[in-house]
């Protein structure tokens, strides 16, 4: 005897849902399970604009950056550390209001030492705590002083306390901005101790990184940790490049933002 399944067109539909449902369910479990990084092309510009944290590479080079909001006590002796180590490349990402009262060593930073200049916006506020006019008008001023400064356009900007949404981003996109945080957060803003400071950033970092430090007063050790994690950084076999040499590759490691 023969037996026949006869099934109706609202069966099959619903069957077909539900193993797309189970598909895509899989798919996001294995994504989260892997702690997969998501990246974005520089070929594909019209996707969501995201903020990039590193890059992925197989050549071991990081990005030292430092940002500056206050003080002038920390920033030259972290200039001669760099100096008295060879180290060429970094990048700073300065404050409007920081740079408009310390031209001299705005100077110093980008014109005798050649380094990459960024901006880290204007008031010290939490952006994605604004609206989108006041976002604007923060991107924008920051921009118009730090040209006048430095005598050059900037292209990337790293937000105060690294808080950002989707909102902000769009501003920044929409400014010519390219928004950068780390992936290695040295937590010198702590003042943890030297050795704290050395031994995260060097177990830590990895080829196409970007590492957070400042040269503000507040952070009273990255002067002294900073020898130490050149030399040994260095004896692992790793070079110093800008963050616009790191993006300039074809990957960039971003998290998504809600």
């Amino acid at each position: 005897m023969n037996y026949f399944m006869v099934l109706s067109g609202k069966k099959i539909k619903r069957i077909f849902l539900l193993a797309l449902v189970c598909i895509f369910g899989i798919g996001v479990y294995y994504a989260e399970a892997k702690d997969l990084p998501v990246f974005f092309s520089k070929k594909a510009p019209d996707k969501e604009p995201s903020a990039i944290y590193s890059v992925k590479t197989d050549k071991k080079v990081v990005a030292l950056t430092f940002d500056i909001s206050w003080g002038e006590e920390r920033t030259a002796p972290i200039l001669d550390v760099l100096q008295k180590k060879g180290v060429k490349k970094a990048t700073f990402f300065l404050s409007s209001p920081w740079a408009e009262t310390h031209p001299d060593l705005v100077k110093k930073i980008g014109d005798e030492l050649k380094f990459e200049i960024g901006s880290h916006g204007h008031k010290h506020d939490n952006y994605s705590q604004l609206s989108e006019d006041q976002i604007r008008k923060q991107i924008t001023t920051s921009d118009t002083i730090l040209n006048k400064v430095t005598g050059k356009k900037m292209n990337l900007i790293r937000y105060p306390n690294g808080d950002f949404d989707k909102r902000v981003l769009k501003v920044a996109q929409s400014l010519g901005y390219t928004s950068i945080q780390w992936d290695t957060d040295s937590r010198d803003w702590m003042n943890p101790g030297v050795k704290a400071i050395v031994d995260r950033v060097v177990t830590k970092a990895h080829p196409g990184d970007i590492i957070l430090l400042h040269a503000s007063d507040s952070c009273r050790q990255t002067h002294e940790a900073l020898p130490q994690i050149i030399d040994q950084l260095r004896s692992k076999g790793y070079e110093f490049v800008t963050v616009s040499e790191l993006v300039s590759s074809t990957q960039q490691k971003v998290k998504p933002v809600q």
